[in-house]
């Protein structure tokens, strides 16, 4: 295994799972079985009807968790028992795709199976848009494998997707940085991708500085904000400047991604950044202990 693959074998500060030997016994070890055993154990809040449950009050915060280990930590405070175990909907972390995809990760890498997180856009939720997501890749020993831990056999059905969640071709789901560059070169309208009110090129722009992050293993949330990139903003500034990173997040140039991201301050995450998405509205959150 070459150093840049092994690099995503190892955890990252959200994915470090110690002190989880317990309830993981049993687990799988291959990236199908643990993408089934995570559907187990979060429901998605956008999709908590399809399941026949609503969400409860007291749980609306599960979106605000950052690490694996503290996701699990908050699953077993619902119902204790191995993670292997599935939960019904109404048990369930609520959780995001972030949240799906970044348990999934850790799992892997406890399986020692080198994987990454990536933040993008799926094509396969809304007919002609392309929804702000995230997946996991995972390295198969000859190529990387687009994973989507989220979408079971119900969403499957209920979206339609032809195309196996645990294999997906390219096209499906698209890193922000390729999505950025399709809509830089007139290939796609950056109107197209966002989710709920928020559309356009410049929510491609932030995302590339999330998919970036992941990349370094430091899995943001999808709504937390910080330098260059952050905010909104005509689709051309600084355009070269990301037409640059989206460029690098996509060239699976590892030592490179790594150096730019350590380098450059308008690109890593701070000690403290925006979290965009929170009950009292914009706040400014501490997040050194996983930066």
């Amino acid at each position: 295994m070459s150093r840049d693959i092994s690099y995503y074998a190892t955890p990252g500060s959200m994915t470090v799972l110690s002190g989880s030997d317990a309830a993981l016994a049993g687990m799988p070890t291959d990236p199908v079985g643990i993408a089934a055993a995570v559907q187990g154990l979060i429901v998605h809040p956008f999709w908590a009807d399809a399941y026949g449950v609503e969400v409860a009050a007291e749980r609306q915060d599960d979106v605000q968790v950052r690490p694996a280990s503290a996701m699990i930590e908050r699953i077993l405070e619902i119902s204790p028992g191995p993670l292997v175990e599935r939960r019904e909907p109404d048990q369930r972390f609520a959780g995001n795709c972030r949240h799906f995809s970044v348990l999934t990760v850790a799992l892997l890498r406890w399986a020692g199976v080198p994987s990454r997180a990536r933040c993008g856009f799926a094509g396969y939720f809304e007919m002609g848009k392309w929804v702000d997501h995230w997946v996991v890749e995972y390295w198969d020993g000859d190529h990387w494998v687009t994973l989507d831990p989220q979408v079971d056999d119900l969403q499957r059905r209920l979206t339609g997707l032809a195309d196996d969640p645990a294999d997906l071709p390219p096209g499906r789901f698209l890193p922000a940085g390729e999505a950025w560059l399709r809509c830089r070169a007139g290939e796609e309208n950056g109107d197209r991708f966002g989710i709920l009110d928020m559309w356009g090129q410049w929510f491609i722009k932030a995302n590339v500085g999330r998919d970036l992050a992941a990349l370094n293993k430091v899995e943001m949330l999808p709504w937390d904000g910080w330098g260059r990139l952050m905010g909104e903003g005509a689709s051309d500034r600084d355009g070269a400047y990301v037409d640059e990173i989206a460029a690098l997040t996509i060239s699976g140039e590892h030592d490179a991604i790594r150096s730019r991201y350590q380098s450059d301050d308008g690109l890593r995450v701070p000690t403290r950044v925006v979290s965009f998405f929170t009950a009292a509205g914009p706040v400014e959150v501490a997040v050194a202990e996983w930066v």
